[in-house]
């Protein structure tokens, strides 16, 4: 008996050395500031703002698509801002793809399916999150209709968001996150350690000398203040996650969900999609899930239901489920569940069998 535990707690921390060593340093921490700009220096209320059902569905649907990337969303997050947004007077559509979309390309969580499972499978992850949140979004809009009508018989309602004009030039901004993803890329690329270095020491004075000239001491302590926030609430569930994990594979190897999900077959498809609504997985613990648990860096679990349990995971679960049943009523709550599954399992099936 004490041979497997320590067998057991041996492989949990054996995986979670594995995923700090290999990812955190040049994968992470850059994110990390990354989402921590985004959510200190992009006006979340410029997002929100365009919600409304009578706005322009090419504009309310596209911002709601790749709203995640600006507001730093996680799935812990996503569900209280939903219903924000709802009670602002969101149409449901605009409302329920920004919904499935804010977890599934947050920042994070692309970066680090990129990194671990393959950048395959983290663009396929951002673009299918995007397009399906759409459809879904549309669909739901159009069985819905009575939603829509009620925000508009309550249109005088409507908040009025602030400007938030800024003084410092428009480009700066810009050119501090093209300079943190910069760093990112050169972190992550197989350049020799010692040009990695220099490159990334260039680009951190680059960064250096916008945050001095052009940043208040306020904004960049608001800077500092979201790294920290984002690192404390995802950072101890993502160490103590991959360590669980680890543990729980000694018992339950990968080898056991291979004849389920180890090919692109469209049940498998489907299989992978109805795990992902049924797990809670915080924030980039789908990752080491579908890497280590489900065995997809093992081979164990093929490219299709990999993309399917990414698409669902993040995006529903029995607990979230349960929550917007509270928000919007079971009616909604089912249907967008079944939409979630079943779109999640056709996108992991066509993209498994053209790419797997």
């Amino acid at each position: 008996m004490i041979d497997i535990i320590t067998g057991a707690l041996l492989l949990g921390w054996t995986t979670l050395v594995a995923y700090l060593t290999e990812h955190v340093i040049t994968c992470l921490i850059p994110a990390f500031f990354i989402a921590g700009g985004i959510a200190a220096f992009v006006k979340k209320d410029a997002i929100l703002k365009y919600f409304s059902p009578d706005a322009k569905k090419s504009v309310s649907f596209g911002i709601a698509s790749v709203s995640g990337t600006v507001l730093a969303v996680c799935s812990c997050t996503i569900l209280p801002m939903f219903a924000g947004i709802l009670k602002k007077g969101s149409g449901i559509g605009p409302a329920i793809t920004f919904l499935y979309a804010g977890p599934a390309i947050n920042i994070l969580a692309i970066v680090y399916s990129a990194k671990v499972l393959g950048l395959d499978i983290g663009i396929a992850r951002a673009v299918s999150a995007i397009l399906l949140s759409i459809v879904i979004g549309l669909i739901m809009a159009a069985i819905f209709k009575e939603h829509d009508n009620e925000v508009r018989a309550n249109a005088k309602k409507n908040l009025r968001f602030s400007s938030g004009g800024e003084e410092r030039p428009k480009w700066v901004v810009l050119a501090f996150f093209i300079l943190l993803i910069a760093i990112l890329l050169v972190g992550t690329s197989q350049l020799d350690i010692f040009i990695r270095l220099l490159i990334v020491y260039f680009l951190s004075m680059a960064i250096a000398f916008l945050l001095i000239y052009y940043f208040s001491r306020d904004e960049v302590t608001e800077w500092g203040y979201e790294i920290w926030d984002l690192t404390k609430k995802i950072f101890p569930i993502l160490v103590i996650g991959t360590f669980a994990l680890g543990v729980l594979s000694y018992f339950i190897p990968p080898e056991t969900f291979k004849p389920y999900i180890g090919d692109n077959s469209l049940l498998a498809n489907f299989t992978a999609a109805v795990i992902g609504a049924i797990l809670y997985m915080p924030t980039l613990l789908e990752v080491p899930v579908i890497g280590t648990t489900l065995g997809y860096l093992s081979g164990n679990m093929a490219k299709g239901p990999a993309l399917s349990l990414l698409l669902t995971g993040p995006s529903i679960s029995l607990p979230s489920l349960m929550v917007l049943t509270r928000i919007m009523g079971p009616k909604k709550t089912g249907v967008y569940a079944i939409l979630v599954v079943l779109f999640s399992a056709m996108a992991g099936f066509i993209f498994g069998n053209i790419w797997g």
